[in-house]
């Protein structure tokens, strides 16, 4: 019985043994791999699937070790999906689980699209973060569209075209649509060793220019700077009688279409030679912006003419050579017959203004012509004068705002610093304060600013705004410099807080475009409601 137990014992562990060198001798081992394909070019955020063919074909093990030899600019997961971070190279391996001296490698190439040499009729899409170099005057054809995505940067040639150097222009007659981010903004701007301080009111490009045949355009998160270029007779804006060669200069953007429908927010318009944003015509939004250093020997930050009606609403306007606004309803009685400006501003934040600007024209806010404007819940600081317009009471192009306009519930600050300008020696405005108070045959006291704060003193603490980082009794006047650490925001307990229109349902004091807002590229944007504060912003 014992013999036939260990008889047994033996037969089970040979067939054991016979299947266990069977199943071994049935595996089929790796010979090689490749890689498919072996090269790839990504944008970053993309995504690639590679694939690897064995030999041969039935391998047993067919389990492979990914890995990217740059990981900061593109990573792969297990099952060979290559995911693009930022530019740069990397190489891809496919390493074998069996045998790890058989691999397979792709070169990754991650970078944006780049156009060179970019001139005459554009349209389509710019695709996000390309950077595009412009060689020549632009134009955006009538009925055609072009959408520029976030993070492009459009560089403009500063050497101009043709042997006169006329600086180069962009003509709007389709639509424009630039959709950026805060993160990510798109810029319109010259080569980066051109952005320099000297060149702050160089001109060195012309502008954005909405012909009368532009239907919309939309400006959010975009920074436009290096702009004012001198119109001469082969400028494209001369050329369609937008400009005056040898007269004009180029805003950062321009509209001339009655009935066109134009966005700005959320954007910077900076060092420019002319006037930030130039209305001659439509319906348009314009809040939440930063200009800043606008006008080299007059301009305004913005500029508003006949034929529009417009919001202007928690801005930051910083240093523009004459008025944060100028509110004219200018060309009402041209050939063109535009309708009466209407204009409603509020909540906006205007420092330094009209420093600059030789003489004594401007310093804040002007209007005149006719202009129908609600000016108010706005916070001047430490500009030269308050509001002004040139005549009361007379209806007319030619006179002053129409009378029927409401320019009161503002806030003049006066800081302790001074101007030693021989221009406010003289004058007599070598503060703010003396400013705000001389004697002015363009302000009526017993029409405008009735209901306005105004400091009593040049560096009165009373009526110092707090606000969370600014140098409010240091700044020098004629600065033109924007920190971007300032914080226009205020502190509990600042004076801007209260003392504000905070009424509803008059016409004059309620914005265009709050309730019905202005649709462009099929997005509603609507104005922000009047805040019972003055200027841009309250607490935080």
């Amino acid at each position: 019985m014992k013999n036939k137990l260990l008889s047994l014992l033996l037969m089970l562990t040979a067939l054991l043994t016979f299947n266990s060198c069977k199943k071994t001798d049935s595996e089929t081992p790796i010979a090689g791999i490749t890689m498919s394909p072996t090269s790839i070019s990504l944008k970053p955020e993309e995504t690639k699937k590679l694939s690897v063919t064995f030999f041969p074909e039935n391998v047993t093990n067919k389990s492979m070790v990914w890995k990217s030899s740059n990981e900061s600019v593109a990573t792969v997961d297990n099952e060979g999906k290559v995911t693009a971070l930022k530019e740069g190279s990397a190489i891809i391996t496919a390493t074998s689980s069996q045998n790890p001296g058989i691999s397979a490698k792709c070169d990754v190439t991650i970078s944006w699209t780049q156009m060179d040499k970019v001139s005459g009729e554009v349209s389509g899409v710019w695709e996000k973060n390309t950077t595009v170099f412009v060689s020549g005057h632009l134009t955006i054809p009538e009925g055609k569209t072009l959408t520029i995505q976030e993070g492009v940067k459009v560089i403009f040639d500063d050497n101009g075209v043709g042997a006169s150097h006329t600086r180069i222009e962009v003509m709007v007659n389709g639509s424009l649509y630039c959709k950026g981010t805060k993160a990510n903004p798109i810029m319109f701007t010259v080569t980066e060793s051109k952005r320099t301080s000297a060149n702050t009111f160089a001109g060195l490009w012309g502008g954005i220019i909405a012909s009368a045949k532009c239907p919309e355009m939309l400006f959010d998160n975009v920074i436009i700077e290096y702009t004012g270029g001198e119109v001469v007779s082969d400028s494209p804006s001369a050329i369609a009688g937008i400009y005056t060669a040898g007269g004009d200069a180029d805003p950062q953007i321009t509209t001339n279409n009655v009935n066109g429908k134009y966005v700005i927010i959320n954007s910077t318009l900076r060092n420019g030679a002319s006037d930030a944003i130039y209305f001659i015509g439509g319906s348009a939004i314009v809040q939440n912006n930063i200009l800043y250093a606008n006008g080299k020997t007059g301009g305004e930050g913005i500029n508003v003419k006949a034929g529009c009606k417009v919001d202007v609403a928690q801005n930051i306007i910083y240093s523009p050579n004459t008025n944060g606004l100028k509110l004219s309803s200018s060309g009402q009685d041209d050939a063109a017959g535009r309708f009466q400006a209407s204009i409603k501003a509020y909540n906006n934040t205007i420092i330094n203004a009209g420093w600059r600007r030789d003489g004594v024209k401007g310093g804040s806010i002007y209007v005149e012509k006719a202009a129908l404007v609600g000016v108010f819940n706005n916070l001047m600081v430490n500009s030269k004068f308050k509001a002004m317009t040139p005549k009361w009471g007379t209806v007319s192009v030619k006179d002053g705002c129409d009378d029927k306009s409401i320019i009161d519930y503002n806030f003049y600050a006066s800081g302790s610093q001074t101007s030693t300008l021989a221009q406010d020696v003289s004058g007599g405005t070598t503060t703010a304060y003396l400013g705000y108070t001389l004697a002015n045959a363009n302000v009526y006291p017993a029409n405008v600013d009735q209901h306005s704060l105004v400091s009593t003193s040049a560096g009165d603490a009373a009526k110092d705004p707090k606000f969370v980082n600014f140098t409010f009794n240091t700044n020098a006047l004629t600065s033109y410099i924007y920190d971007s650490n300032w914080d226009f925001s205020v502190q509990a307990g600042s004076p801007v807080l209260t003392g504000a229109y905070s009424g509803t349902g008059n016409a004059i004091l309620t914005p265009h475009f709050t309730a019905t807002g202005i649709t462009v590229n099929s997005v509603n944007y609507k104005s922000l409601a009047p805040a019972a504060r003055f200027g841009a912003f309250g607490t935080k």
